[in-house]
């Protein structure tokens, strides 16, 4: 007999697979870049010219995805273009009373707050 997963069994493999897509993701951003700089100075002899192109706007590529990356989960912020879709599958935090605490009154660095 087959149990269903529980609701945190569920989000982990959720994140499990959003950070496993965005790895591969990155991962395929950078090789493209790369593979079509050097196609192309083999196709129009400017060695090594457009494959440090390709290896700058890779990297420049790679950094945006990790700056989406970083903003997703955060209340208040909106997904970009990459993110989109990962953020219908796991949306924002809600946050409880104040921006940057939690439900037992605590600050994000997990000490009590002093009021």
């Amino acid at each position: 007999m087959r149990q269903n997963p529980s609701p945190i069994d569920t989000k982990q493999v959720r994140a499990t697979g959003v950070a496993a897509g965005l790895g591969c993701s990155i991962v395929a951003t950078v090789v493209v870049f790369i593979i079509g700089g050097v196609l192309l100075d083999r196709e129009f002899g400017t060695e090594p010219w457009l494959t440090l192109v390709g290896v700058g706007v890779a990297i420049v590529a790679a950094g945006y995805q990790l700056y989406e990356l970083s903003k997703l989960g955060r209340a208040g912020t909106r997904p970009g273009v990459v993110t989109r879709n990962i953020e219908r599958i796991m949306p924002a935090r809600q946050h409880a009373g104040e921006v940057g605490e939690d439900r037992a009154g605590r600050s994000q660095s997990g000490r009590e707050n002093r009021e």
